[in-house]
């Protein structure tokens, strides 16, 4: 079936192929909420498809092959919807795609769905989560409402997906296989465009030219949000940053009385003591940008300020577990050098004079390689490194990239390669938890593969 001739409101099912991935699960959550039959495969049982389970979206785990549940045999009201990590060879995929079943990629339906809203992109090699996740937020919290399509847990929602009586949705823009490529945002942020998926796009420059085309996409009659450092172009742009000159320029990044506090400039004057309820540089940042667009849109300062200071983040980004005198633990989704810096340098002004340990799982052979010394730098920043293997994802290894070459390019004395049972072990060690009143350590557990997994292991322990 072409997908150009394609209208979504032809189906009433909608089968995912990989429903468990997190841009995936929010557009089942959509079509859930929409009233169709909702179902469909996933490697792994997780919590979150454990959720889509008790939501009513059935859900297995192993490869059916031809044979998909009953429910969504019919080849007219099914709607197969996939992801680009599934492998070309997966036995479902290949048999929706020669029985004559509509099959289209996650972005395409996102594309779809958002077409006829004015849709809000949040794009940039980092942040995009936590922007979008904030801005939904905001907008909610406010009289004009949205709707949204997430890149990870709202911790105020409990969810990735946001239904309201609204024409404005949210869209987490995401690079990865050029997907947003598929959308026709009103107006977007832009948060940076530090090169990343080298495997897909080859080289910096062809990297940029992705995000300069999603630039083209986005409404003449609307604007552009751009970080002051991104190099991209629109009729009605409008710039932003912390600790740099721009049109939204932030200042003053502080901690007072347990409050994390930024002041601002912007064009009509200046803001003082803006309360963030979620701390860290790279936050602060992102909530510049939203405040830019929100502005825009025509919110007021009150309703803006008291949306930043009621947002409680996005489950692994700076989520904190344990927040005690004597120890911290926080755990953050940080895959590419940058957002590792941005983590490190908010922990330290957060809490400059303690001990931080980090534990960081390598996600993906490619990235690896691609910026194996700026990752070998920016752990150096830690006290402790605690090297996990390389999360492969879809890849098949490369020859002398490892976590071990990793480690001995790290210049931290203290560092040592782990499995996540080890390092499990040794944190919650006899040793470690006397050492907590003297060094009042701060514990971060850092990367975007399955190093999730022990969290609730490290949770149970440091209750004890």
């Amino acid at each position: 079936m072409s997908n150009e001739v394609l209208n979504i409101n032809q189906f009433n099912r909608a089968y995912f192929i990989g429903v468990g991935g997190i841009g995936m699960s929010a557009l089942a959550r959509y079509f859930n909420f929409q009233g169709w039959k909702v179902g469909g495969y996933d490697k792994t049982k997780t919590p979150l498809t454990a959720n889509l389970e008790e939501e009513g979206i059935d859900i297995h785990y192993e490869d059916f092959g031809p044979s998909l549940p009953e429910l969504f045999k019919n080849v007219e009201n099914t709607l197969i919807i996939y992801t680009p990590a599934i492998p070309e060879n997966f036995g479902e995929l290949l048999h929706v795609q020669y029985s004559g079943y509509a099959v289209i990629k996650r972005a395409e339906v996102l594309g779809m769905i958002t077409r006829d809203s004015k849709a809000l992109g949040v794009a940039g090699t980092h942040g995009k989560t936590t922007t979008s996740t904030m801005l939904a937020h905001m907008l909610n919290e406010s009289e004009l409402k949205c709707n949204a399509f997430l890149g990870g847990i709202s911790t105020n929602f409990n969810s990735n997906f946001v239904s309201g009586d609204s024409d404005l949705t949210v869209v987490e823009a995401d690079e990865f296989d050029r997907s947003f490529l598929q959308l026709n945002p009103f107006a977007s942020i832009v948060t940076s465009t530090d090169a990343d998926h080298l495997d897909i796009y080859g080289n910096n420059d062809d990297f940029l030219i992705g995000f300069k085309e999603y630039a083209k996409r986005i409404n003449p009659a609307g604007f552009l949000i751009r970080h002051v450092d991104v190099a991209l172009n629109h009729p009605n742009e409008i710039t932003y940053a912390l600790n740099q000159e721009a049109e939204f320029s932030g200042s003053n990044p502080r901690f007072e009385n347990g409050q994390f506090l930024i002041d601002l400039a912007t064009p009509k004057g200046t803001w003082k003591d803006i309360e963030l309820g979620l701390p860290g540089l790279h936050n602060a940042e992102n909530a510049i940008a939203c405040i830019a667009l929100c502005l825009e849109l025509e919110l007021t300062q009150e309703v803006i300020r008291q949306g930043l200071k009621s947002f409680k983040g996005v489950k692994r980004r700076f989520e904190y577990h344990v927040r005690e005198d004597d120890f911290v633990y926080i755990d953050d989704y940080a895959h590419h050098p940058t957002e590792i810096k941005a983590l490190v340098s908010s922990v330290r002004l957060l809490y400059p004079n303690q001990r931080i340990t980090g534990v960081f799982q390598p996600h993906l052979f490619t990235r690896t390689r691609d910026f194996f010394d700026e990752f070998a730098y920016e752990l150096s920043q830690l006290d402790e490194v605690i090297l996990l293997p390389i999360y492969p994802a879809r890849e098949e290894p490369i020859a002398g990239i490892t976590s071990e070459a990793l480690l001995s390019k790290i210049t931290t004395e203290d560092k040592k390669l782990m499995s996540p049972t080890q390092a499990v072990e040794y944190l919650t060690s006899s040793d470690r938890i006397i050492e907590r009143s003297k060094d009042r350590p701060v514990l971060l557990t850092i990367g975007a593969g399955d190093i999730d997994r022990i969290v609730p292991q490290l949770i149970t322990e440091f209750a004890l």
